[in-house]
């Protein structure tokens, strides 16, 4: 590999948005870990490659796309509720490829219902793999990240009110996700890390992928309703090239990033059915979460450098 490839690990990678994201950085430079629960023997599997959204596409599978395109990619299975398999996975990650650059969090657990309507395990599926696996993530690959200045992508929404409506159990750990993007990113700043950055990224528009699937088969029609996933690959490409600051604690809708700062003007190629407009599904604006005492934090507790926080 040469000195100066980028290495990107693309964390639930197998199928719809993550497997679109892992084949395009691959087109772009990167060497790409391919990670998610899913293997399979990609060279028995007919037809290839597979329907992305289903489940034949697997890590292996996404592999093997890439190498057959020409990239380098190499497939890591990991379960992101286990913190020593995440940490297994970045530590084979370092001893293959020698350092890390970028770390994408998509995996996802997804229950849309009511409180009284999502069962304890069902919610505590949620918080395992979406804030809990991704802090595992961050917690492992930071080490890595810091000495390449990397940067950090991950897929969860803006905060605002109405996301909280009819799936509270899942937006607890959804938007979790996005007050650790807020909170790392203001780390990274009180440490002088200037040219690192972290950023969630979320659909203005439903994305065709296998959540979307049953949907589609049941209501064809709806298809017109949704983009291809190659526009949330766009949007995360543009954030990795975009100078540090100009990214780091956003929160970041894939068409409003790509239409004001990445030059796209026509999201027509995006749409999965030729001609149509797909809904928007996400708010126009969205509220301001600084307040005007935003610098004031009085006495500043750390609980890292209290006597023996460190060995708890």
């Amino acid at each position: 590999m040469a000195a100066n490839t980028k290495v990107a690990l693309v964390v639930g990678a197998s199928r719809g948005i993550g497997r679109q994201i892992a084949i395009d950085l691959a087109k772009n430079g990167y060497a790409v870990v391919v990670a998610a629960k899913s293997t399979s023997d990609a060279q028995t599997t007919v037809p290839f490659p597979p329907d992305p959204n289903s489940p034949q596409s697997t890590i292996s599978t996404v592999e093997r796309e890439i190498i057959e395109a020409g990239g380098r990619a190499t497939a890591i299975p990991v379960d992101v509720r286990d913190f020593a398999s995440v940490q297994k996975l970045v530590d084979r990650t370092i001893e293959i490829y020698s350092r890390l650059d970028a770390l994408i969090y998509n995996s996802g657990a997804i229950w849309w219902a009511s409180v009284d309507e999502t069962p304890m395990k069902r919610f505590q599926l949620m918080q395992r793999v979406n804030p809990e696996g991704l802090y595992g993530a961050v917690q492992a690959s930071l080490p890595h990240l810091k000495q390449s200045r990397g940067r950090i992508v991950v897929v969860s929404p803006p905060i605002y009110s109405r996301f909280f409506r009819g799936k509270a159990a899942y937006a607890m750990g959804k938007v979790g996700m996005s007050v650790l993007t807020k909170g790392l990113a203001m780390d990274f700043e009180r440490q002088g890390l200037k040219d690192m950055a972290i950023t969630s990224l979320w659909p203005a528009v439903a994305i065709e992928s296998a959540a979307t699937a049953k949907t589609t088969l049941n209501n064809p029609s709806s298809a017109r309703d949704l983009r291809k996933p190659t526009i949330f690959s766009d949007a995360v490409l543009a954030i990795l090239r975009a100078p540090a600051p100009s990214v780091n604690g956003h929160l970041l809708l894939d068409e409003d990033y790509l239409r004001e700062l990445g030059g796209v003007t026509d999201f027509a190629p995006y749409a999965v059915v030729p001609g149509s407009a797909p809904r928007r599904i996400m708010p126009a604006s969205l509220p301001d979460l600084t307040v005007a005492e935003q610098d004031d934090e009085g006495v500043r507790m750390d609980s890292a450098r209290e006597s023996g926080a460190s060995k708890l």
